[in-house]
C-alpha cells in the first residue's frame, strides 16, 4: 500500500526530481501519516514535497516534537532559531484542533484550547502573524472541499484594549498567545477563566529565558493552577534553543505528580547542534597594549565594515545599549556614503516601540545591510535575511552566544554565521574559550531560583480571591511547581504569618491581611463551609478590594527609576545614575559623573549624595549595565588556563600558540594571548596562573598613593566575585578599622585599604568557614544600598508596597521611600517572610553562594592551593582588575598610558633576552 508521503511526493510533483519519487527513502512518512490530508496537503505545498537534507518533509525537531505533542506527551523541544521547533509544536495542535472540529456536530466549544506564552510581547505578536498563515491555508482548502471551519486566534497582553478583551468573552479564541503576566491575571479573571478550563495544550516559547529568574517561578505556579481548573491535564510544550540541563528545564516545565514529589512524565527533542557553525574570534592586533587607541578603532571600523558588505543582512551585537548606538552613529560617520537611515538601523529596549516595529519590519525585509542591538534582537522574530552575526566584545556565556549567533543562516541547512571581535585582552581569554566550547556542544547551566516566597505570595493571595480552599489543596498547587517542590513547613508557616499579618504592629504600618486562616465550624457554627469538613483548615481572601489589588499589582518585573546626584552639603545637583549602579558601589568608593570624579557617601531615597574627588575611579561606568561572566564558563577558562600553563611548562610559548591554533581564533588572537600568559608566568613565577588547583593573589604596595592593594584571581565570574569579595571585605573589617574599598570584575576582585593597615587576604580566604558563608554573607549586607534595593522590590512583589491602589499610583522612586521606612520595623520581626526572601535572593541568585561555597570547599581541603606574590605593579593577568576597564568599543575610557605603564613595569622585570617577541 502506497504510505501518504508518497503519494503526495509523486502527486504533488510539478518537475524532476535528482532522485525517484517511487524508490526514494521517506525518513518521515510516519509523522505525515499522523496528520489529517487537509493539513497533510497544506505542509507539503508550503515546506516542499520532499527535504532531502532531512530525509523526509520534516526538520529533526518536527519530526521528534509532533508524534510526542500528537499522543499528548509533554515535550521540551530544543533546537536552533529557524528550525522549526514552534511550528512543530503548533503542527500537531492545529492538526487536532480540524481533525476535531470535523468530527463534532457542534464543532469547537467557544473557550481555548492552546495558550502559547511568550517572554516578549512581540515574539506573541510575530507567532500571531506566522499562525495564521496554517490556519487560514488549511481552511482554504477546506472551504475547496466545500467544508466550512473556524479555528480562531488572538493575541492577549497588557497592551490588549478593553473592547478586544470584551470580544475575547463573546468570541473566545481557540488558540491564545499571552504572556506570563497575562496568564496570572486571567486566572483570576471572573469571566475570563471558565474560557481556561478547556485549555488542552500550553506552549512556553523561549523557556531558558523564563526559566533562570522570577518570571519563569511565577509562570511555573500558573501552569498549576491552571492545571487545578482544568478539565484535563494539559500537555506542556517548552521551546528552547540553547539549554542546559535538559533534563531540569524539562521538569521545570512539567511540575510534579504529587506535591513535592517526582515530575511528570516528559519527552526531550534534542536537536540543538544539528545546524553547522561557522565562528572564529578576530582581533584588530596582536598588541592590545601598545597599538596606539585610535589605529585599533580604525581597524576595528573597516573590518566591521568589511564584514557586512561581505553579506547580506548583519546583525552586531554591543553589550550595552550605549554601545549598540555608538557603533552605528560611528559606521554612518566614517563611511558616509554606505550607511545610513535606510540601510542601517538600531534596536533595544530603550527605544520606542514604532521605532523598535520599523526596525524588525526591516529585518524581515531583508532592508537593512547593518542593524545594531544590544540583547533586545536575541529572541523572537523571524529574521530569514540574516547571514551574518558580529559579536562585540564576550557575550559572556556560551548560551548567550549561541542564540545570537543563531540568529544567521535562519533557515535550516544554512551555516550558522558569526565573528566575535575582542578588544580587550582579559576578553580574548574568554572569547577563546567560548567559542572552543560552544562548537563541541557545551551550554552554561540554567540556574531556577527556588521557595521564592513574594512570588508565593502573590499566588496564594490570588488562590484564595478565587474561592475558599482547603489549605492542604492550596499549598499541594503551589508545591507542585518545581520551584517551590521543596518547600517545607518551615517556609509555609512563614509565608502564613505573613499574609495573615500575624505580626505586631504590622497593620499600624498600613500592611494588613490578604488572607484568613480557620479551620472549618461545625454546621451550627458562624464559619461552616458544607463542601469541607468539620476542622478542615481553610484558606480565604480578606478584604473588599483584594480582587482589584491583585490584578493591578501583580507580576514579577520590578519598577526602577534614576536617582538623583547632589553634592553633600550645598545640595548642588550633578546629575542622575540608574539605581542598578548603586548595587555595585559602597561608601568611599569612586565613580566618574559628567567626566568628574566623586566619593559616594549615601543615599535617601531617590537622592544620591556624594564629595568631589581627584580619586582614581574604583567602579567603572558600565558595570551596571553588562551581563556577568557565567560560572560554568568561569570554570571552563580556569580549566583552559591549567592547559596554559603546564604547555607553557613543558614547551614553552611554541608549544603554547602551537596549541592554540587548534582553536577558532585568528594569529593576532593566538599570540596576543600566548604572550600575555608568557609574561605572566615570567613575572611572577612559579603558582602565577589561577588554575584548578591553584588561585593567585596579590599584593601590591603604593606608596604614591599609599595604598595597599590585593589583586584575586578568581576567574568564575562577577556574581561569584562579588559574593567572595564580600565575605573577604567582611573579614577584613573584622581585623582593621580603616575603609577597605572593594572593585569587582569577571576574572577577578581587588581589595585596597591604606597602607598603615595589613591584612593576610589569602589568609583569610583560607580560613573562611563553608558553613558560616550565608551568615557572614547576610551580617555583610547590612546597611547596603544592595539590601535597601532588593527589600523594595521583593516587599512590592509580596505586595506589602502597593504600586496602585484606588487610582494612585506610585513611582518606583516612592516606593523606595515607602520601603526604607519598613525595612527597619521588618528586620526587628521574627522569621519574616518579605525579609527572608529579600535575603535569599540576594545570596543565592545574585552573589552565586552555592558556587563562593564549592570554592572554599576546595580551599579549605587543600585542593586549590593559595598562590601568593609580592608585587611593585600589578601583573599582566590583573591589569584588568588593577584598571576595571571596560572593553566595550563604546564606554571604554582611553587608559592605554595607564596599562603602557603597567606593561611596561613588566616588561622591566623580565630579562629582556628571554622575553618572547
Amino acid at each position: 500500500m502506497a504510505t501518504p508521503g508518497r503519494e503526495l511526493l509523486c502527486s504533488t510533483a510539478d518537475g524532476e526530481y535528482p532522485f525517484d519519487p517511487a524508490t526514494v527513502d521517506i525518513g518521515d512518512d510516519d509523522v505525515l501519516a499522523l496528520l489529517e490530508p487537509a493539513v497533510r496537503a497544506w505542509w507539503v505545498d508550503t515546506f516542499g514535497t520532499y527535504v532531502e537534507t532531512n530525509g523526509g518533509f520534516f526538520t529533526p525537531p518536527q519530526r521528534g516534537a509532533i508524534p510526542h505533542i500528537h499522543d499528548e506527551q509533554n515535550a521540551l523541544i530544543c533546537a536552533p532559531t529557524g528550525s522549526g521547533k514552534t511550528l512543530a509544536s503548533f503542527a500537531a495542535i492545529i492538526n487536532e484542533l480540524f481533525r476535531r472540529e470535523q468530527t463534532n456536530a457542534d464543532g469547537l466549544e467557544n473557550s481555548v484550547y492552546c495558550l502559547y506564552i511568550s517572554p516578549l510581547k512581540s515574539l506573541a505578536n510575530d507567532i500571531y502573524r506566522n499562525l495564521t498563515v496554517p490556519l487560514e491555508g488549511i481552511s482554504e482548502r477546506l472551504a475547496d472541499n466545500g467544508v466550512e471551519t473556524d479555528i480562531r486566534h488572538a493575541i492577549r497582553h497588557g497592551d490588549t484594549d478593553s473592547a478586544a478583551r470584551q470580544k475575547m468573552l463573546k468570541e473566545t479564541p481557540h488558540i491564545l498567545n499571552t504572556t506570563p503576566e497575562t496568564l496570572a491575571i486571567l486566572l483570576n479573571s471572573p469571566k475570563f477563566k471558565q474560557k481556561l478550563e478547556t485549555v488542552e495544550y500550553v506552549i512556553v516559547d523561549e523557556i531558558h529565558s523564563l526559566a533562570e529568574n522570577k518570571r519563569g517561578t511565577h509562570l511555573s505556579v500558573s501552569l498549576e493552577r491552571l492545571e487545578a481548573m482544568a478539565q484535563g491535564s494539559p500537555t506542556r510544550i517548552g521551546c528552547s534553543a540553547t539549554v542546559e540541563p535538559l533534563s531540569t528545564v524539562a521538569e521545570f516545565l512539567v511540575g510534579c505528580k504529587e506535591p513535592g514529589g517526582e515530575p511528570r512524565e516528559y519527552e526531550i527533542v534534542d536537536s540543538r547542534f544539528v545546524r553547522g557553525f561557522d565562528i572564529e574570534l578576530v582581533c584588530p592586533t596582536d598588541d592590545l597594549i601598545n597599538t596606539p587607541r585610535d589605529v585599533i578603532q580604525d581597524r576595528f571600523y573597516r573590518r566591521l565594515c568589511e564584514l557586512v558588505n561581505e553579506h547580506t543582512n548583519t546583525l552586531v551585537f554591543t553589550n550595552t545599549r550605549s554601545g549598540a548606538e555608538r557603533v552605528l552613529q560611528t559606521l554612518r560617520e566614517r563611511f558616509p556614503g554606505e550607511y545610513d537611515a535606510t540601510n542601517s538601523g538600531c534596536h533595544h529596549g530603550s527605544l520606542s516601540k514604532n521605532r523598535r516595529s520599523e526596525i524588525e519590519e526591516g529585518l524581515k525585509a531583508g532592508r537593512l545591510d547593518v542593524v545594531t542591538t544590544s540583547t533586545s534582537l536575541e529572541l523572537g522574530i523571524d529574521m530569514p535575511h540574516v547571514d551574518l552575526v558580529v559579536q562585540i566584545g564576550s557575550p559572556k556565556s556560551v548560551a548567550a552566544l549561541l542564540q545570537r549567533v543563531g540568529r544567521a543562516g535562519h533557515q535550516l541547512g544554512q551555516t550558522v554565521t558569526g565573528r566575535v571581535i575582542a578588544l580587550d585582552r582579559d576578553e580574548l581569554i574568554e572569547c577563546t574559550v567560548m567559542l572552543q566550547k560552544a562548537e563541541s556542544g557545551f551550554v552554561d547551566r540554567v540556574f531556577i531560583p527556588e521557595n521564592a516566597a513574594d512570588v508565593a505570595a502573590q499566588h496564594v493571595y490570588g488562590m484564595a480571591i478565587n474561592r475558599i480552599w482547603a489549605e492542604s489543596e492550596l499549598k499541594g498547587t503551589l508545591r507542585r511547581a518545581y520551584p517551590f517542590r521543596n518547600t517545607d513547613s518551615t517556609d509555609w508557616e512563614r509565608l502564613m504569618a505573613y499574609l495573615t499579618a500575624d505580626y505586631p504592629g504590622l497593620e499600624d504600618k498600613n500592611v494588613y491581611a490578604k488572607i484568613w486562616r480557620d479551620s472549618n465550624d461545625p454546621p451550627d457554627g458562624e464559619h461552616h463551609y458544607e463542601e469541607f469538613a468539620v476542622g478542615e483548615p481553610l484558606v480565604g481572601k480578606r478584604g473588599r478590594l483584594a480582587r482589584v489589588i491583585y490584578m493591578t499589582n501583580i507580576g514579577t518585573i520590578p519598577d526602577s527609576f534614576s536617582c538623583a546626584v547632589h553634592i553633600r552639603g550645598n545640595n548642588e545637583w550633578v546629575g542622575t545614575l540608574d539605581e542598578n549602579y548603586l548595587d555595585t558601589i559602597d561608601p568611599g568608593d569612586v565613580f566618574v559623573l559628567g567626566g568628574q570624579s566623586y566619593e559616594y557617601s549615601y543615599r535617601r531615597g531617590s537622592k544620591v549624595y556624594v564629595e568631589p574627588t581627584s580619586a582614581r575611579p574604583t567602579v567603572p561606568s558600565w558595570f551596571a549595565e553588562r551581563l556577568p561572566l557565567s560560572y560554568d564558563l568561569g570554570r571552563q577558562i580556569v580549566k583552559f588556563q591549567t592547559s596554559v600553563r603546564d604547555r607553557l611548562s613543558s614547551g614553552g610559548i611554541e608549544r603554547l600558540r602551537t596549541w592554540l591554533r587548534e582553536f577558532p581564533i585568528d594569529e593576532h588572537s593566538v599570540r596576543a594571548i600566548s604572550r600575555l600568559f608568557d609574561d605572566q608566568k615570567r613575572y611572577l613565577g612559579r603558582g602565577a596562573i589561577s588554575t584548578d588547583d591553584q588561585l593567585v593573589v596579590e599584593c601590591e604596595i603604593d606608596r604614591t598613593d599609599y595604598r595597599r592593594r590585593f589583586y584575586v584571581h578568581s576567574n568564575y565570574g562577577r556574581a561569584f566575585n562579588d559574593g567572595l569579595s564580600r565575605l573577604v571585605a567582611y573579614k577584613c573589617a573584622e581585623h582593621t578599622t580603616a575603609n577597605v574599598q572593594v572593585a569587582v570584575a569577571d576574572n577577578g576582585f581587588s581589595i585596597q585599604m591604606p597602607l598603615n593597615r595589613k591584612v593576610d587576604i589569602a589568609g583569610i580566604i583560607r580560613n573562611l568557614e563553608p558553613s558560616d558563608t550565608v551568615c557572614d554573607l547576610r551580617d555583610s549586607l547590612e546597611g547596603t544600598d544592595l539590601l535597601q534595593r532588593y527589600f523594595r522590590i521583593n516587599a512590592t512583589r509580596s505586595l506589602m508596597i502597593l504600586k496602585r491602589y484606588k487610582g494612585y499610583e506610585k513611582s518606583a522612586a516612592q516606593q523606595q521611600v515607602s520601603s526604607e521606612m519598613l525595612l527597619s520595623f521588618a528586620q526587628d520581626l521574627e522569621s519574616f517572610a518579605v525579609i527572608e526572601e529579600t535575603y535569599r535572593e540576594i545570596i543565592e541568585d545574585t552573589l552565586n553562594i552555592s558556587a563562593v561555597r564549592e570554592i572554599i570547599t576546595q580551599i579549605a581541603a587543600g585542593e586549590i592551593e593559595i598562590c601568593t606574590h609580592n608585587v611593585d605593579s600589578p601583573s599582566p593577568r590583573a591589569f584588568g582588575l588593577a584598571t576595571l576597564m571596560a572593553s566595550d568599543v563604546v564606554l571604554a575610557e582611553d587608559e592605554s598610558a595607564v596599562l603602557q605603564e603597567f606593561h611596561e613595569r613588566v616588561r622591566a622585570e623580565i630579562d629582556p633576552s628571554e622575553t618572547a617577541d
